[in-house]
C-alpha cells in the first residue's frame, strides 16, 4: 500500500528521475509549455513552481541554487529569474496549468500539456 507516499516513481530510479524532472523543467522554461503524460506534468508542477518562488527572490543565492537544481543551464536560469520571475512577481502561486489532451495515437486519456499561465 502507498499510504503516504507523496511522489510518483515514474518507473524510473532517482537518477533517472532527477534527470528526467530536471529536462522536463529546462523544455518548460525554455518553451513556456511543453506536451507530456499526465504523471510526468503531475510530478513536474511542484518542482518547478519551487523554482519559480525562490527566482522572485532574485538574489545570487537564489541563483545558485536554481542553477545547480537545473544542471548549471545558463540559459535556463537567466530566463527563469529575468522574464518569469518578472512576469509573476505579484502572483502567490499557481503558475502552471495542466491541460489533459484526450487520446494523441492509440493510448486514451493519457498526453497532457503543461504551461505557465499568463
Amino acid at each position: 500500500m502507498r499510504h503516504h507516499v507523496k511522489t510518483r516513481t515514474l518507473h524510473r530510479d532517482k537518477r533517472q528521475r532527477t534527470a528526467l524532472l530536471r529536462s522536463l523543467a529546462r523544455s518548460l522554461v525554455m518553451h513556456e509549455g511543453i506536451n507530456t503524460t499526465v504523471a510526468k506534468a503531475k510530478e513536474l508542477r511542484p518542482y518547478i513552481e519551487r523554482l519559480v518562488t525562490n527566482s522572485k527572490k532574485n538574489t545570487l543565492a537564489s541563483r545558485r541554487s536554481i542553477a545547480s537544481i537545473l544542471g548549471n543551464d545558463v540559459e535556463t536560469t537567466k530566463k527563469l529569474h529575468d522574464t518569469l520571475a518578472a512576469r509573476y512577481a505579484t502572483r502567490a502561486g499557481g503558475y502552471t496549468r495542466i491541460v489533459r489532451l484526450g487520446r494523441v495515437g492509440k493510448r486514451v486519456g493519457e498526453s497532457a500539456r503543461i504551461e505557465f499561465v499568463q
